[in-house]
């Protein structure tokens, strides 16, 4: 029971989220955003669901048509299974080795966009979705090494423990720039401008789900959104000291989430090389050095 409780929180919380994202780049442009469904457009969000998911879907004459369906569920799926892995006052799916079940999770995540683009059997689809295997799993070398810095500082996989690791002092305090380099890493991984290249609408028409429309388009939009305040609760978590009992500590959520939107209205998209230089020839050796210099402490204070 308490699983559909918090898949039901989280799929509000996204029609919100997107929402929110609306109305902070309709003031950052100028102009109101959503503001006529409802006060000040708070039923925005369910008439864009009911809009979408009413539409008729047609079925392209050369997909792979079982690919092309399952793909969005699936991805959609994943990220609500991520979610079980978080901390919510209740102890079901905590596990020693939670930390690693996530990462484990997280990577699969590029397989459904893989399969979302080739099934399409489109071009534009294909290299949309090549584009953002590349940046994906490039993105997510630098985002494990950094991760892999607190799990030895803390010596524990387990989500909890960073509560418990953090009681006295937040990891960002010491970890500042490494905690840059990891959202700027959670930006890329998410396919958020600058980086949002698997849905360059300037040269790709829409990337990956050029061809997808009603419901597994929402689903696809869905799945990145839920993807989104995932990974701004697990920044959360792991820099921002994570007590889930204190105020303070959803407060610093929402400005992660408000900081990935802020991004998104102020600069504009990379170039696809400066994207591959930064992670390999930058956050890679970074995030390298950093880890030895924890291992040579670790050893030096053992």
């Amino acid at each position: 029971m308490l699983f559909i409780d918090e898949m039901l929180m989280v799929l509000i919380s996204v029609a919100f989220l997107t929402l929110l994202e609306r109305k902070l780049l309709g003031y950052i442009q100028l102009r109101k955003g959503p503001n006529k469904v409802g006060f000040v457009g708070l039923l925005q969000p369910f008439s864009d669901a009911i809009k979408l998911f009413s539409k008729e879907t047609t079925l392209i004459l050369k997909s792979n048509y079982l690919y092309y369906l399952i793909s969005p569920l699936m991805s959609m799926m994943l990220m609500l299974l991520l979610w079980f892995y978080m901390p919510m006052c209740s102890k079901i799916m905590s596990m020693n080795y939670s930390i690693m079940m996530i990462l484990c999770f997280m990577s699969l995540g590029v397989y459904f966009m893989m399969v979302a683009g080739w099934s399409s059997n489109s071009l534009y689809s294909l290299i949309g979705s090549l584009r953002s295997i590349a940046q994906t799993i490039s993105y997510e070398v630098s985002m494990i090494l950094i991760m892999l810095n607190i799990i030895i500082i803390m010596e524990s996989f387990n989500v909890y423990d960073l509560y418990y690791y953090q009681y006295y002092m937040w990891n960002i305090i010491y970890m500042f720039i490494i905690g840059l380099v990891f959202f700027v890493s959670c930006l890329a991984e998410l396919n958020r401008t600058p980086f949002d290249f698997a849905e360059g609408e300037s040269e790709l028409v829409s990337g990956f789900n050029t061809e997808y429309m009603s419901g597994s388009f929402a689903m696809i939009f869905i799945a990145e959104y839920g993807m989104i305040m995932f990974l701004m609760f697990l920044y959360t978590l792991m820099f921002f000291g994570g007590n889930l009992f204190s105020l303070l500590f959803y407060l610093m959520y929402l400005f992660m989430l408000y900081l990935v939107i802020w991004v998104r209205g102020a600069y504009p998209r990379f170039r696809y090389d400066n994207l591959m230089y930064l992670t390999w020839k930058v956050y890679l050796p970074l995030s390298l050095n950093y880890l030895i210099f924890v291992l040579g402490l670790k050893a030096l204070f053992n």
